[in-house]
């Protein structure tokens, strides 16, 4: 009888197969630090990599005698890798005993070789872990088959972003690092356009930001050499981490001295900035002591933020980094939009002083670690009517300090990972030019309101209605109760079920051909 061919291996992602055996160090290691366990041993395969193609070049253009000297490869920012780091040593040695300490000193002396990369790189982190020799030989042979031949210099994102948001999944919600999905990053990055000036995230994470924020300057033409980046982050592995992430892409960036309290050991204490690009922690408790950052200048012409949400801690902290035609952006939970007491006076205020330009709700389950329906602010420190040239291009804003664009994005979104929901590029599109024609002359022409999706509120309205700024009690929503076509919903219903039973009997199926197989048959 002539055997059934066999089933063609799937293929699997570079980020898929890297998770696949860090996923063996479980027991040794916990998931959590899967992606810093990873990542540098996948940087120092991508520095040596991109060495020793510079090193190729000095020889073959004849200049072999500079082949040891750092100036020779920071000058095309590339780093100098002494030959106790170079991933080829690292190989050689892969299955000693010593192969954690090999790797620690690596890490060490490439840190030490370039001042770049000063406080990015963990320091004596594998000895500490005490990971298994085999396992770890295991995973660097699995880094060992990628090919870093990538021109964007992006693929370190690309694995840094899989792994933190396979982790996010798999802790579910509530817990472990919190991740910003691309798309939402994408859709601040084209609202705001930062193609020159200073940007700043006051609760940086990786670099997520820093990172769009670049890739959409080049997507335009722009010159990534007139962004200047600020940015501070509290955790310290994840502060090692961004300045891992911006300096393999050259990336210059000012992360602060360490990694610091934005609250209480503000590393750009007289910064301001042209555009602030921030996703804060949802809802923080207990942020201060009661007595704590009373009189901090940044809350000067408002209410001092309550201990119990540092909701509004954030939001002026941000208005006090802005510069004069400073524009942000930034994440936070609905209730800000609607919170009393000292909440309330601050917002009013910030309306007040007309700094409030865009709200933007957001649909629900685009982020992996909360379902919460989040929301995007945008605030302007400069809504009167000016001229500006940006990246090559006349942009006429109109007056529009007494307005304020309320959006409504909860009906936009694709399946993502069976249960989460992404912006395509498409949405993201819908929304810039929207906010884009709402905001320049002759805005009566390209903007008009949509019920559902966005509103032009007057200020008038706004106080009217208590300062509140959720957009669904200004933008006009349609009663649909009328219009369901109860054939085309069952059906829709039929469909769904129909999949689900076969799924079921599928797997029905499969269980009763593991228990056949194994001698211990069921007779249904």
């Amino acid at each position: 009888m002539a055997r059934k061919a066999a089933k063609p291996k799937k293929e699997i992602s570079m980020e898929e197969a890297l998770w696949k055996s860090a996923d063996k160090l479980r027991g040794s290691v916990e998931p959590a630090e899967y992606k810093h366990v990873v990542l540098s041993l996948f940087f120092l395969k991508f520095a040596s990599d991109k060495f020793e193609i510079q090193r190729k070049k000095l020889i073959d253009s004849g200049f072999e005698a500079h082949i040891e000297k750092t100036f020779a490869y920071t000058k095309d920012n590339v780093f100098y890798i002494p030959p106790e780091s170079r991933w080829s040593y690292i190989m050689e040695n892969a299955k000693q005993d010593d192969i954690a300490l090999k790797i620690d000193t690596a890490l060490y002396t490439i840190e030490k070789n370039n001042p770049v990369l000063k406080g990015a790189l963990p320091d004596n982190y594998y000895s500490r872990l005490h990971i298994d020799t085999a396992k770890l030989a295991s995973l660097l042979d699995e880094i060992n088959r990628i090919n870093t031949d990538d021109e964007e210099n992006d693929i370190i994102g690309r694995v840094y972003e899989y792994f933190l948001s396979k982790f996010a999944l798999a802790e579910g919600k509530g817990k472990g690092e919190f991740y910003t999905p691309k798309c939402i990053v994408n859709l601040i990055a084209e609202m705001l356009e930062p193609y020159d000036g200073i940007l700043y995230d006051p609760c940086c994470g990786s670099g997520g930001m820093f990172v769009q924020s670049i890739k959409f300057v080049e997507a335009h033409r722009g010159n990534k050499k007139k962004i200047s980046i600020y940015g501070q982050e509290y955790t310290n592995t994840t502060y090692k981490l961004a300045k891992m992430n911006l300096a393999i892409r050259g990336i210059s960036a000012n992360l602060g001295e360490m990694a610091a309290n934005t609250f209480t050991n503000d590393q750009h204490k007289d910064l301001k900035a042209d555009y602030i690009m921030a996703n804060p922690p949802f809802n923080q408790k207990e942020w201060r002591a009661e007595n704590e950052l009373v009189d901090d200048p940044r809350w000067n012409g408002y209410e001092v933020p309550p201990t119990s949400n540092a909701n509004y801690g954030w939001i002026l902290n941000i208005v006090s980094k802005l510069s004069q035609n400073g524009v942000a952006g930034f994440l936070l939970a609905n209730g800000a939009l609607s919170d009393d007491g000292t909440e309330l006076k601050i917002r009013t205020q910030l309306i007040k002083n007309n700094l409030v330009e865009a709200i933007v709700i957001l649909p629900r389950n685009l982020f992996y670690t909360t379902d919460i329906s989040v929301t995007l602010w945008i605030l302007n420190r400069n809504k009167k009517s000016r001229v500006v040239e940006q990246n090559g291009q006349i942009k006429r804003y109109r007056n529009r300090e007494k307005e304020i664009l309320f959006m409504d994005l909860r009906q936009m979104g694709s399946p993502y990972e069976k249960k989460y929901i992404e912006l395509t590029e498409a949405d993201r599109e819908k929304v810039t030019t929207v906010y884009h024609n709402w905001q320049q002359e002759g805005y009566g022409e390209t903007y008009e309101n949509v019920p559902e999706f966005c509103y032009s509120a007057s200020y008038d309205e706004v106080a009217e209605k208590g300062f509140t700024l959720v957009p669904s009690r200004y933008i006009e929503f349609i009663n649909r109760d009328e219009n369901i076509d109860f054939d085309t919903k069952m059906k829709t219903l039929q469909s769904e079920l129909k999949e689900l039973l076969v799924q079921e009997e599928k797997s029905k199926a499969d269980l009763l051909a593991v228990f056949k197989e194994l001698g211990y048959e069921i007779e249904l």
